[in-house]
């Protein structure tokens, strides 16, 4: 059974915006609408959504600098709607916190089938997945349920995108995961530049208390992939 969703469109063309309100109520979706930068933002810190959807040309704030805010404040998908088909542009949102991207103009048909797939991403790893086991490796601990992680019992303040990272790597403790499998599993792109991921994992050791220079959970072995195991090693085989 489809399951419905709450959605926050932003779109400060009255035209597009009507027709999304109209094409997303119809499929049943809860749909609020703003059509400035700081108006979404003062929605994502009253409001409750599923998935948001972003218009990049707005009239107070480019959508760029919009993403960075909302992901300052929310852990919310965002689909990125935009009439520029830059491809370095179109990483660096992804980059910067992007779940997806549609490029203007786009049906309705291809704007459901992306909300489908950002919100069945979304819920499987929210709280619509099964009951799993809280995963440990060495004094970390990592609860995919809950989406909650903790280092030697003091817990870990970390976005959305760096637990996604970790609870993968946590997962498969000691086991040398590919860059392009992470770049697959965890930020669901089929290509990218390794930054992506060296951004990540710096923010992630920083957050851990390493460095590259003197790793004790995260290891990366250069041109082959990254590996999560405790201090010291001491895998079972």
């Amino acid at each position: 059974m489809r399951r419905m969703a709450s959605v926050l469109v932003v779109e400060d063309d009255q035209f597009v915006r009507s027709a999304l309100i109209r094409h997303l109520t119809d499929a049943a979706h809860t749909v609020r609408s703003v059509g400035t930068a700081l108006e979404a933002l003062r929605e994502v810190a009253h409001f409750r959504f599923d998935v948001v959807i972003l218009d990049l040309g707005l009239p107070d704030l480019d959508g760029s600098e919009a993403l960075k805010m909302l992901r300052g404040i929310t852990d919310v998908p965002v689909i990125i709607a935009t009439a520029r088909d830059d491809e370095s542009e179109i990483v660096r949102l992804l980059n910067a916190g992007a779940d997806d991207y549609l490029t203007k103009p786009f049906s309705v048909e291809h704007l459901s089938a992306r909300m489908a797939a950002v919100l069945r991403r979304s819920r499987a790893a929210g709280g619509d997945a099964p009951p799993e086991t809280v995963l440990r490796v060495g004094g970390l601990s990592v609860d995919p349920l809950r989406r909650q992680a903790e280092l030697d019992g003091v817990r870990l303040d970390l976005t959305r995108r760096e637990f996604d990272l970790l609870a993968f790597l946590a997962a498969r403790p000691g086991v040398v995961v590919p860059r392009k499998e992470l770049l697959a599993e965890v930020w669901q792109q089929s290509y990218g530049d390794d930054q992506t991921i060296d951004v990540h994992l710096s923010w992630l050791r920083r957050k851990l208390g390493e460095t590259a220079a003197q790793p004790r959970y995260l290891h990366t072995l250069r041109g082959v992939g990254v590996k999560l195991e405790p201090p010291g090693g001491g895998l079972p085989l």
